[in-house]
């Protein structure tokens, strides 16, 4: 992208913070958002992220105008915006299906919300072809979207939402429509535009992997409320909950209970024999039941039985080529299984069925309250 055209986006836009207050909105019986609190910082990319029914859309439009919330505020740079419609509220918004206009030329189509607002032609041409360089595609103004890709439509979505340069931009399943390439080739390319605007942007996903990508940080969304908030490294890497440990991505656990470490900190007991030390941060109390959370990339085994008193003793139950990894499905002495997925460099040195020690890495481990 040309740096100049970047740096007048930039530098025209008004970038805003939000902030929910205790926000709730309930349809009858059924409770969407349940006492949602959340700050987003002027510039910062958040991701609202959970399965169906978890309240993130709800969330979304509440912010958007759309979506009336039963009690609680919406708050732009400090000023209550609940109770004011959509159009007023300086906020872009993507849609999954993009919504354009299959009549109108991409210009025109970015145009749009500029002339609802009475902007001059002359002005009108120039934000356009800005918005149209931003998202890379300077010289399509006159196709129609039948003659766009996907991925070109949905550029043509963000620029009609960025042409009338919004304090915040929200992104509702931007990327829902793609396919897993393009998909994946769109994460980058929205949050390069982000980047380069410092736009303050909200989007609503549940693929982790999107979130992750994105984010500046994520807020997992569950039965309404907001399980964790964090960086993409400490939702994945300390994940508050079990929920939130299985939802980030595979994991494992190790049943055991928290005891006092030597040096001072904790360590937990498994049931499968190891004692591990635990992380700073681990909130836990001597004495309860914990489960250890393993990534299965983080694990390393040998073939054999090892007298090691910090490894696992296993039994490598099922072994699947997956291409760059292999994952090995292995059954604990104690009961329990779990799942390691090992770089591929080459055959591993042992078969189904065979004896298999199981490293679990030297660093400090992360626990969550057992059955959280």
């Amino acid at each position: 992208m040309n740096n100049r055209i970047a740096r007048q986006a930039a530098d025209d836009r008004r970038v805003a913070n939000l902030e929910l207050a205790r926000l709730r909105k309930q349809f009858g019986d059924v409770v969407a958002i349940d006492d949602v609190s959340l700050t987003v910082q002027a510039g910062e990319f958040l991701t609202l992220l959970g399965a169906s029914g978890s309240g993130k859309s709800t969330t979304l439009m509440a912010v958007a105008g759309f979506v009336q919330p039963t009690s609680g505020q919406v708050l732009i740079n400090g000023v209550d915006q609940t109770r004011n419609p959509p159009y007023k509220r300086d906020i872009g918004l993507v849609f999954q299906h993009y919504a354009l206009f299959p009549h109108l030329t991409v210009e025109k189509n970015v145009a749009f919300p500029l002339e609802m607002r009475r902007v001059g032609k002359a002005e009108t041409a120039q934000r356009v072809g800005r918005a149209l360089d931003l998202v890379r595609l300077g010289g399509f103004g006159g196709r129609k979207p039948s003659e766009l890709s996907g991925g070109q439509q949905q550029r043509v979505a963000l620029a009609r939402a960025l042409v009338y340069e919004p304090s915040i931009l929200l992104l509702d399943e931007p990327l829902g429509a793609l396919d897993k390439n393009l998909r994946e080739e769109m994460q980058y390319e929205i949050r390069r535009i982000q980047q380069s605007l410092g736009i303050t942007t909200i989007s609503v996903t549940h693929d982790q992997q999107e979130a992750i990508t994105m984010s500046d940080r994520i807020a997992i969304m569950r039965g309404g409320r907001i399980e964790q908030v964090g960086t993409p490294a400490e939702i994945y890497e300390r994940p508050a909950t079990r929920f939130v440990a299985e939802f980030m991505g595979s994991s494992n656990f190790l049943r055991g209970r928290i005891e006092a470490g030597t040096g001072g900190g904790l360590q937990l007991r498994t049931e499968a024999g190891p004692v591990v030390g635990l992380a700073e941060g681990v909130q836990a109390a001597a004495g309860a039941r914990a489960d250890l959370v393993i990534r299965p990339e983080r694990l390393a085994c040998t073939a054999g039985a090892q007298a090691d008193g910090h490894a696992l003793q296993a039994t490598a139950t099922q072994i699947v080529y997956v291409g760059e990894t292999w994952r090995v499905s292995l059954a604990l002495a104690s009961g329990e299984h779990i799942v390691a997925s090992l770089a591929n460099r080459g055959p591993l040195p042992f078969a189904e069925g065979e004896r298999v020690s199981v490293e679990l890495g030297g660093q400090a481990q992360w626990a969550v309250p057992a059955g959280a």
